[in-house]
């Protein structure tokens, strides 16, 4: 849903991007401090039970990966390198976020039951996020689902903001909905992979069994005599 309007924000964080690039910062150097950020807004105000602060803390570095990104753009200076780091340290962000949410409810939220969801959220989005970097890294595609991780990040985050202004069933409801939409995002990608595994094998056993039909067919027919040959001394013998 996010990754919808990606294109219209790098517009609007066009200035702002140029504006980095002309102080001489470095397109990691903002991934590093945005990620920096995102980790300390999380582990210290979430389990404290500011959750409205640490949600615009988060919010706020969380602009930064797609600051980096646009900054990348501009400057020319895509890479395999970025591209490696931004994706590493987007998923130490989540872990982040929501590691500090299971403080919360292991602490000052003093629950266990909601710790126990907030774990399972927390694994099944990166196993969202693992599954479909492995299944690019063998060649295959996946789905987006129902879950993708800019769409974990704005529920959380705005469940987070609203639980800090005393609505805390929104941050409860938010994390089931995780929780169910990471689970089943991870076997619709496991399933899509598994289908198009099984196709690249039926394609490689045809490929492979192709070739020997036609050497077949290309073989020269074997004719024998209806008659033996006069010129052979045995073949009178032969066939008596």
């Amino acid at each position: 849903m996010v990754e919808r309007f990606r294109e219209a924000w790098a517009r609007l964080l066009t200035p702002l991007a140029r504006r980095l690039l002309a102080w001489g910062v470095t397109p990691d150097l903002v991934t590093w401090v945005g990620t920096a950020g995102v980790v300390a807004s999380a582990l210290v105000f979430f389990p404290l039970g500011y959750l409205w602060i640490g949600a615009l803390g988060v919010a706020l570095f969380a602009f930064s990966d797609m600051v980096d990104g646009q900054m990348a753009r501009l400057s020319k200076r895509t890479s395999a390198w970025g591209a490696f780091l931004d994706s590493s340290l987007d998923r130490v962000g989540d872990g982040a976020v929501f590691g500090g949410l299971a403080l919360y409810f292991a602490g000052p939220g003093d629950s266990v039951l909601w710790t126990a969801v907030t774990l399972i959220a927390l694994v099944m989005g990166q196993v969202t996020s693992y599954v479909k970097a492995r299944a690019e890294s063998v060649g295959l595609t996946v789905p987006g689902g129902l879950a993708a991780r800019a769409d974990r990040l704005l529920i959380v985050l705005a469940a987070a903001l609203l639980a800090g202004f005393g609505f805390p069933w929104v941050l409860q409801i938010a994390l089931c909905l995780l929780a169910l939409a990471t689970i089943w995002t991870v076997g619709q990608r496991m399933h899509a992979v598994y289908r198009q595994s099984q196709q690249q094998e039926s394609h490689q056993e045809q490929s492979h069994q192709q070739p020997s039909h036609q050497q077949q067919s290309h073989q020269p027919a074997v004719e024998y005599p209806d008659h033996p040959d006069s010129s052979d001394p045995g073949a009178v013998g032969r066939d008596g």
